[in-house]
């Protein structure tokens, strides 16, 4: 595998109970130092592929390796490179907002570079004295953006994100679509995420995947996917590729 690939999926499959297929046969990707996006309907194993890149699952068939480590026989190596932040992203609700970003960063790193951390995850979050608030007080957006700020700060190679800015208003959504634009870039941060919003991957995406029932229907550049469509934005590129236009 090239020394300038981040992610490498080959032949993915993943098969539920009674023979359903979550992923079929996908193969794509990723470079280092780009910001990548999965997108498709619900169910079309955005999630799925996700959760098996960040270990979290076991394929059925296929490979997966993060930066040359094969995710199923080198999990943990894996981990130390990653993080991953869920659609549905918990938080602990008797910790403070600082007590949270301190525990879960204090997981991978120590000392000096622990506190830059916590530092910038408080700068990115950006909740001003809501910081020092038991969370089980925070809204959904709150805790959203608390959480993403862990992820984003937490010194990985590959951050992993499902619906980044779920659950945040219009103003807090561009913000963090700028911070993990500007973040990328500055550190070289390797960025793959899934997104209903359109508007937003084609914002922050280098490239986009475009998955229908499993498999890859549509790849590339969202200035390349609409031009090859002839769409005047993503949103209309999606709806014709999953309609087989």
């Amino acid at each position: 595998m090239s020394a300038d690939v981040a992610v490498d999926v080959v032949g993915l499959v993943k098969v539920y109970s009674r023979g359903v297929r979550g992923v079929d046969g996908l193969s794509f990707r990723v470079a280092r130092g780009e910001i990548y996006g999965l997108v498709g309907p619900n169910g079309s194993g955005k999630t799925t592929t996700l959760r098996i890149i960040a270990t979290l699952l076991k394929p059925t068939e296929g490979s997966v390796r993060v930066f040359g480590l094969d995710v199923v026989s080198r999990p943990l190596e894996v981990r130390r490179l990653i993080s991953y932040l869920p659609e549905e992203a918990g938080a602990y609700r008797d910790l403070s907002g600082v007590e949270f970003v301190k525990f879960m960063l204090g997981m991978r790193l120590r000392g000096r570079e622990l506190g830059e951390a916590v530092e910038e995850a408080i700068e990115i979050a950006d909740l001003g004295s809501d910081i020092r608030r038991p969370v089980r007080s925070y809204s959904k957006g709150m805790k959203r953006l608390l959480a993403l700020s862990a992820a984003l700060a937490s010194r990985s190679k590959l951050v992993i994100l499902d619906e980044p800015t779920s659950g945040l208003d219009v103003e807090r959504s561009i913000r963090i679509r700028n911070l993990i634009a500007s973040y990328s870039r500055r550190s070289g941060v390797t960025v793959l995420l899934s997104s209903h919003n359109m508007l937003e991957v084609e914002y922050l995406c280098d490239r986009v995947g475009i998955l229908y029932r499993g498999r890859m229907v549509a790849e590339g550049p969202p200035e390349e996917l609409k031009a090859r469509y002839s769409s005047r934005n993503l949103e209309e590129v999606f709806v014709k590729t999953v309609r087989g236009e």
